[in-house]
Order: C-alpha cells, then sequence, then structure tokens
C-alpha cells in the first residue's frame, strides 16, 4: 500500500475542496465529487472526461479494445460471456440468432459449438434468465438476479395468469419434466392438446401448457438446457441444470444489488446511475445505495464526461483510454447498443428498432445495424442473410453524415460485410460500395 506524505495529502485534500466548490454544496454534490481510493486511504477529486476518452473507456470495457484472435477457441468464447456478463436473446434470425453476433462483432468468425457448450452442457457457462430482456447470462449474474424471480411485479400476461388460474397445469408440467427430462414446450403440449389446445393466433398467444412453463422458469423451478435447432427452449428441472452459486454472493437484495451494479460498472467501463440501472434492469432506486456503497468501497470513481448533464462513474479497473481500431457490425440488442440513450450521449448516434414498424412508417430499413470503425459509431447497414441465394443483402448503407465523404469507412465496411457474409456461409456480398441518401429529419 502506497504511504501519502503530508504534503500530498494537503495537495490533494486543496484539489478536493476546489472541486467541491466548482461542483456546489448542495445535498449529495460533495459526495459526487470525492471518491475514497481505498488503496491510498485518502480523498481524490473526480476526474474529468473528454467525451473521446468516455467512448474509448466504454469501447475497452465491452472488448473492442483488443484484437480479434486468429483462430477463435473456447476460451475466447467464455472471455466474451465473462466480459460482457449478458447476451440478449431476440427471435428476429434475419441475419444471425442475435445473441451469436456480439461474439462475432469481437471475436471474427467463431465456432457457435462453442457457445452451444458454453450453455447447454456442464459446467455451463451461460445460462438463460430475464436479465436485460430475455437473456444469456454469467452463472454468478443468474444467482443474483434471485431477486426478481421472487417479485410478482414482474410477472405478466400468460405467466401470471398460469399462477393464478391454472396451478393444477403447473403441477403437472413439474411432474411431467421431473418425470421424462428436457422437453419443449411443444413436446409438453402434446399432454394438454385435449384439456387445454393451443390457440391460433399471434406470436404471444401462449397455450395454458407455454404459460405454466414459463411461470415455472420465471420463478427459477426449470431452467433452459438448451435450445433445439428450430431455437426451441429445452425445460428441464432447476436442478439438473444450473451449476451451484459460486461461494460469497450476497444472500440480501441490497447485496445482489451492488454486486450486480459493479458487474455492470465493469462492462460499460464508465456509466451514469441510469446506465447502471439499465444493465439488468434493476428496479427503480436499487442502484443509488449500491453506487454509494461501492464509491465508498473505492470500486467507482466519479467522473464528469463532456456534454453529459448527469452524474457519472467510472469503475476502478476501467483501462486507461487510447485510441481503438476496432472494425464491427453491432446487433441491435449488443451490450453496446441496447442502452439508446446511452449510445447517443457517448456516440451522437441515434438510433431505434424499426422491423417492427410498417414499413412506410421506417425510417432507415427493417434490419439496420451500426457499423464502429476506431471508437466511432462511422454508418448504419440495413442488412438481410438470403441463405437460400447465399447472398447477404445490403438494402441500404448509410454514412453517417458528420463524417463526409470517406472511402476509408467505404473499404472498412466492405471488409467486414465479406468477413460477416463468410461466417453466415454466404458467397456473395450484395452491395456495390454506393452510399444511400439519408432520410429527412422527421
Amino acid at each position: 500500500m502506497l504511504s501519502p506524505t503530508k504534503s500530498t495529502f494537503t495537495d490533494a485534500l486543496h484539489d478536493t475542496r476546489r472541486q467541491t466548490d466548482v461542483m456546489g454544496t448542495g445535498p449529495g454534490q460533495a459526495g459526487r465529487a470525492l471518491v475514497t481510493v481505498a488503496r491510498y486511504g485518502w480523498p481524490m477529486p473526480a476526474d474529468h472526461l473528454s467525451l473521446t476518452e468516455a467512448r474509448r473507456l466504454a469501447l475497452a470495457a465491452q472488448g473492442f479494445a483488443r484484437p480479434r484472435p486468429a483462430a477463435p477457441a473456447f476460451r475466447d468464447v467464455a472471455a466474451v460471456i465473462d466480459r460482457l456478463a449478458v447476451l440478449q436473446i431476440d427471435s428476429v434470425n434475419v441475419v444471425e440468432r442475435a445473441h451469436f453476433l456480439p461474439l462475432f462483432s469481437r471475436l471474427g468468425s467463431f465456432d457457435r459449438a462453442l457457445f452451444e457448450r458454453a450453455s447447454a452442457r456442464p459446467p455451463r457457462r451461460a445460462l438463460e434468465t430475464w436479465a436485460h430482456e430475455a437473456s444469456f447470462v454469467r452463472p454468478d449474474v443468474y444467482h443474483l438476479m434471485e431477486w426478481r424471480r421472487h417479485d410478482d411485479n414482474y410477472l405478466w400476461g400468460r405467466m401470471r395468469q398460469a399462477a393464478t388460474h391454472h396451478n393444477d397445469v403447473v403441477a403437472r408440467v413439474r411432474r411431467l419434466l421431473d418425470e421424462r427430462g428436457a422437453m419443449t414446450a411443444s413436446q409438453i403440449q402434446v399432454f394438454f392438446q385435449a384439456t387445454h389446445p393451443k390457440q391460433p393466433g399471434k406470436w404471444w398467444n401462449w397455450s395454458v401448457a407455454k404459460a405454466a412453463l414459463e411461470y415455472l422458469f420465471f420463478r427459477g423451478e426449470v431452467a433452459s438446457a438448451g435450445r433445439s435447432a428450430s431455437f426451441e427452449r429445452r425445460y428441464d428441472l432447476a436442478e439438473r441444470v444450473l451449476p451451484p452459486a459460486p461461494p460469497g454472493l450476497p444472500a440480501d437484495d441490497p447485496g445482489r444489488f451492488r454486486a450486480l451494479v459493479e458487474i455492470a460498472a465493469r462492462a460499460q467501463g464508465v456509466a451514469t446511475a441510469a446506465d447502471l440501472t439499465d444493465y439488468f434492469r434493476l428496479p427503480r432506486g436499487a442502484a443509488e445505495p449500491a453506487i454509494a456503497d461501492l464509491e465508498t468501497a473505492g470500486a467507482l470513481w466519479p467522473v464528469t464526461v463532456q456534454g453529459w448533464r448527469k452524474s457519472a462513474w467510472r469503475h476502478r479497473d476501467a483501462a486507461a483510454p487510447r485510441p481503438i481500431e476496432a472494425r464491427a457490425l453491432l446487433v441491435p440488442f449488443d451490450p453496446l447498443v441496447f442502452n439508446r440513450p446511452r449510445l447517443e450521449a457517448l456516440f451522437g448516434f441515434r438510433f431505434r428498432l424499426e422491423y417492427y414498424l410498417p414499413k412506410d412508417k421506417r425510417l432507415w430499413g427493417y434490419y439496420v445495424m451500426p457499423f464502429l470503425l476506431g471508437d466511432r459509431l462511422a454508418a448504419r447497414v440495413d442488412l438481410k442473410a438470403d441463405r437460400p441465394a447465399g447472398r447477404l443483402l445490403v438494402h441500404a448503407a448509410y454514412l453517417e453524415p458528420e463524417l463526409g465523404p470517406d472511402a476509408d469507412v467505404g473499404e472498412a465496411l466492405a471488409a467486414e460485410l465479406r468477413c460477416l457474409a463468410d461466417w453466415l456461409g454466404l458467397d456473395e456480398v450484395a452491395w456495390d460500395g454506393r452510399w444511400t441518401k439519408p432520410p429527412e429529419p422527421a
């Protein structure tokens, strides 16, 4: 441990007082201006980060400061899972399954079987649960999310109905899994079709049996043992699927929230309270006490960021900003992208999903992926994998307006599209290299 000299301590205290004067002395202001650095033993003034520094911290925390491995192995896939802690799941498969694409963005062409090994074979490194929406998460995160599985406020729709009106079905589904092992919802439905037939309708028109399964999954009584070839979840009793909880995990909710906030902070590098809350969709107000505790412990350092009005914190292990040489297409559900206000604050990049909108209501396209080049989001591309024809279709490619004409961006994007097509097993990239005229602002 370093032992500060008297003069060093005095200088630090003077800087601290000056920082407090700048930031104000109202309720909580002075506290946000200081951080107790446990390894030094005295308060340090809050840092100020330029927006470029904040972007680079965020990108490094998300794994974009490292070159892609030449031949990604299981340890590389596991390292990305460990770093991000959450991979969101989505049913739309226009390019590739949403949870695979963040791995490709950071690793390049990797064998999907490596992720199947991590998520469907013990000892599992990724487990399905409700976190940031439906997600794969690290085992410790799964156990830290125990608070949600006991909170009825998070039950919705047919799951709530299963719990209140179909206890007999819930009990029978549990018995079937106990007796027969892992089953999909369609396999379970066979046993209930006569008494509770599945009705045709919209995507979320679950049968009673499916709702019972999802209720048990939400509660943590059953878990996902893997996915079928058609991406159906294979349900089994939780005790047959879940690895033991890692030792030392907090058993109380405040402790769980504190651990989840630190994981979110480590994965984001620098973040506001709203960012730290959103990463695992914590309850409103849960992050602030956790942030205060982590700041006192020296795990989070308060910072100000150029252009940000809200207070922010930097994780103590966040890598020092340096030039980023990344090149990646980002799925809309990538942990770097899924928090839209954070994305705009970091990159000045306004983005939204449009595949749920009628065609005439879309501005940019059906399945648009931002293109990361260096430490900037340089373009956005509307893509589709036409597997029968063996083509990666570029319906539109928009250069971000502040960049202006830039051949380097076009060449980099063409190279990344070719890399993506190769990984998808597609022979051709259908793009002539020309940029699409951006839509008129609404």
